[in-house]
């Protein structure tokens, strides 16, 4: 309706789904469009956090750092990634997201459906960060949505399963997004249909304690240019080791997660093998 907050409805449309459905099993996706171009958000919130831009002297700081990875598909763009969390409108699509989310689990908590319901929270790509606005920063990981480096594609990743994972636990085996189905599957007690996730890894044993899954390597293939400035490329990773290959010519890059977390530093020339 004229004048509504999407994040806002969309949660209240989703706790009506909620009571509708409270009796039976029930599967709900929240599709957020925060935080999403174009940019919009309630005046008081972005009052809010043009206070706290101006309270904490984000003006007085230099907000961008050229990207040095060639020259982009079009001259001049998106050649610079923000490096300074002060875009206050993009502040407060989060925020709006934060309590929108916060809605969702109050309501399962007051219908006391929260022991019995898997909740997962995740981001299908890094933020915004080298383009079409520069809406936020993702240091220490390397540039952002678009991109095959860890900017582009490391992503906030909860899941919660009632009597299974608790609060504060969390682990280092990486995960990927075509996970989720297999995931799912496992949790709600159902055969699995591997003819439909062949991509995907039941994370059900990590959730349970173990240390690794089996698989030698995620890959990610992105063969094209983005409106973001990223080149057409493919990233595998394996254990700490995480190969960028550029299609436009061939090249790779090579960086150690263990010790290099955001892939900032090639090190294929000090690893050939």
């Amino acid at each position: 309706l004229n004048g509504e907050y999407l994040p806002f409805r969309l949660a209240d449309e989703v706790e009506q789904f909620i009571d509708t459905h409270r009796d039976d099993p029930f599967f709900a996706l929240l599709s957020f469009y925060e935080v999403h171009n174009p940019r919009q958000s309630p005046d008081p919130l972005v009052q809010k956090y043009l206070w706290k831009r101006e309270r904490l002297d984000l003006d007085a700081k230099s907000e961008f750092e050229p990207i040095e990875v060639g020259q982009s598909w079009e001259e001049g763009r998106a050649q610079k990634a923000r490096v300074v969390q002060g875009h206050p409108v993009y502040a407060a699509m989060v925020d709006a997201l934060d309590h929108s989310g916060g809605q969702v689990l109050e309501a399962l908590s007051e219908r006391r459906l929260s022991e019995n319901t898997v909740v997962v929270f995740v981001s299908d790509n890094g933020g915004l960060s080298t383009a079409e606005g520069h809406n936020t920063s993702n240091r220490p990981l390397r540039c952002g949505k678009g991109w095959v480096y860890e900017g582009g594609i490391r992503v906030p990743h909860v899941i919660y399963w009632p009597g299974v994972t608790y609060t504060g636990s969390t682990t280092d085996v990486p995960a990927i997004m075509t996970d989720l189905y297999p995931t799912l599957f496992d949790a709600a007690g159902l055969p699995k249909c591997p003819d439909e996730h062949v991509d995907g890894t039941s994370l059900a044993p990590v959730l349970k304690g173990r240390s690794s899954l089996d698989r030698d390597a995620l890959f990610w293939h992105y063969p094209h240019y983005s409106n973001q400035g990223g080149f057409p490329g493919g990233a595998v990773r394996s254990g700490p080791w995480k190969l960028v290959e550029d299609y436009r010519d061939g090249s790779v890059q090579l960086f150690n997660l263990e010790r290099d977390p955001g892939g900032q530093q090639d090190v294929s020339v000090e690893h050939p093998e």
